[in-house]
């Protein structure tokens, strides 16, 4: 990913790291998963200003439980 980078962040089970991982490594590049605390399950996932949307759009519909963190800082 070039240019302009946006970053969600989220708290899900720490067992589902791994699945939301493989989800966006198979859109290949839509959007970059990090692992910020395995042990809290805090994630931050690097978008784009024109790919954000499609992301939301995936991590909303999977089966899998996660809250968005709105105030974290940077990383």
């Amino acid at each position: 990913m070039t240019g302009e980078q946006e970053r969600i962040y989220l708290r899900l089970a720490p067992r589902d790291i791994d699945f939301l991982n493989r989800i966006m490594e198979g859109y290949d590049g839509l959007g970059i998963v990090s692992t910020l605390d395995r042990r809290a399950g805090l994630v931050v996932i690097r978008v784009t200003p024109d790919t954000r949307a499609d992301v939301l759009a995936i991590i909303s519909s999977l089966p899998v439980n996660f809250e968005f963190i709105v105030n974290h800082s940077p990383v």
